[in-house]
């Protein structure tokens, strides 16, 4: 009897274990019918405001781009598209937004993107309807009439009065102005509107101008980086490859079970999923910093998982996380980390253009509620560096901590390279919550952060590359929203 073999003993699921499974699958759901069942302006502070400075802010930029030469027109459409394009895009904006606000500034926004689009139509009979409405519509069928419909203006209107009152200034405000103007011979009204409309454009233009050589630069000097780093290796190493370049000691797979490594996933993202459900139940009042307060918090909740993490995984194998992720560079490492962090900024911008351009040829777009934050638009200095520090350091850590330190190695315990790879950055961009365009960029970063990880040993290059990434998202909307 001793020589019959004993069967393997049969490792059961812990009931822990399937109530976080449980909760993580309910959350997921939730947030998913939420993303996609609600509206995406109805939880956002001044939809109107933000939006008008969005739409405003762009076609701005586009007459700008009409007093460039002719090859950076052509450069600018093929790249990011042109003004019939963005005045295309504004109109379903507002048109989302209509269905959800009463703000009357909401329907004239629409009218005057409408008219400069060339829907007279749609424009008249927008005005028809609004004359049997109470006022300020009356007006603003008035002006819309008088500056697109060749209608005459109102006895006695002050034009000038009656833009003030219904617009903010900026490019819907000058547009009109100048239409107005035409119809009433008022050159000077028509003089002073065109003449802030080209400042703007020309300001924005040449901010934007520096940003696009800046990100040129990086590519072509990441490109060459990676070519002379790959090209000086050593005998007996890969050449055209990253296998040389190792900045930390971590070696994958990873020195835990990958069974145990789902495990404290599965328990540690249920513990922040309801500390995620249980900060937005209670919102806070609505102050200069509640977004980054929220922002904060959100990353936090995860402090339990990084916590058990190094408890069940990292502890056992002797290990902390600077050794356990690579979290400290080894000594000579200085030069490959500038090669890989380039090459990996490089990759990431030429990826971003290239998946850019398909977007648009595939009519995709990012909405505008996913990457407005009204706290770099409007916010004060304080503020707003608050806020960088949370996007540009706490967050890469975070996050690359999880979705590469944890989630794609513990995916390598079972899986190849590859596969690990495009799971792990799947997951990373769905938790995004972004649409399709937002998804296929947030991906192939999450692609290009995991394969870094493992041929380099260390997750540094990827927090850096992380940090940049989110560096310049923001640097973006400061120069293109900001006064």
């Amino acid at each position: 009897m001793d020589s019959v073999p004993q069967a393997a003993e049969r490792r059961h699921v812990g009931v822990l274990t399937v109530l976080s499974a449980i909760v993580l699958l309910a959350f997921v759901v939730l947030v998913g019918w939420l993303h996609y069942t609600g509206s995406r302006v109805a939880d956002m502070a001044e939809p109107e405001r933000a939006l008008a400075l969005i739409v405003g802010r762009t076609l701005d930029f586009d007459e700008g781009v009409e007093q460039a030469p002719a090859w950076e027109r052509r450069l600018h459409r093929l790249m990011l598209g042109g003004r019939e394009d963005d005045l295309a895009e504004g109109i379903r904006w507002f048109e989302e937004l209509a269905r959800y606000s009463l703000d009357p500034a909401v329907d004239l926004h629409l009218a005057i993107l409408e008219a400069e689009a060339g829907r007279f139509e749609r424009v008249r009979r927008r005005a028809e309807e609004w004359r049997r409405r109470d006022e300020p519509f009356p007006t603003l069928a008035g002006l819309i009439a008088a500056a697109y419909l060749g209608g005459p203006l109102a006895p006695g209107m002050d034009v000038r009065a009656e833009l003030r009152a219904a617009l903010q200034a900026g490019w819907f405000s000058d547009r009109i102005a100048i239409r107005v103007a035409a119809g009433a011979g008022d050159d000077e009204l028509g003089e002073t509107a065109r003449a802030a409309l080209e400042a703007r454009g020309a300001r924005l233009l040449a901010r934007l101008r520096g940003f696009a050589a800046a990100e040129a630069g990086v590519l072509v000097v990441g490109a060459i980086a990676l070519i002379l780093v790959a090209g000086s290796a050593r005998p007996g190493q890969t050449v055209g490859g990253l296998r040389q370049m190792r900045i930390g000691s971590v070696a994958l797979p990873p020195p835990w079970p990958g069974r145990t490594g789902v495990v404290v996933l599965l328990h540690g993202g249920a513990l922040g999923a309801l500390l995620i459900t249980a900060l937005h139940l209670f919102p806070l009042a609505e102050r200069p910093l509640t977004s980054v307060i929220v922002a904060t918090a959100n990353n936090l909740v995860f402090v339990p998982l990084l916590v058990l993490a190094r408890r069940r995984l990292l502890a056992p194998a002797g290990l902390g996380f600077s050794a356990g992720l690579g979290l400290v560079p080894s000594r000579g490492a200085v030069v490959p980390l500038a090669a890989v962090l380039l090459a990996l900024l490089a990759a990431g911008q030429a990826g971003e253009w290239t998946l850019g351009w398909a977007a648009r040829a595939l009519d995709l777009s990012a909405h505008w509620t996913e990457w407005f934050d009204r706290d770099l638009a409007w916010g004060s200095v304080p503020v707003v560096v608050l806020e960088l520090v949370d996007a540009v350091v706490l967050t890469p850590v975070i996050e690359e901590i999880l979705f590469r330190g944890l989630l794609f190695a513990t995916l390598r315990a079972r899986f190849g390279l590859g596969a690990s790879a495009v799971l792990s950055a799947a997951i990373f961009a769905v938790a995004h919550g972004y649409g399709p365009a937002g998804f296929i960029a947030v991906f192939w970063s999450g692609v290009l952060w995991a394969v870094a990880y493992e041929k380099t040993g260390s997750l540094i290059p990827a927090i850096a590359a992380h940090a940049v990434d989110n560096l310049g998202a923001s640097l973006a909307l400061l120069l293109v929203l900001r006064a």
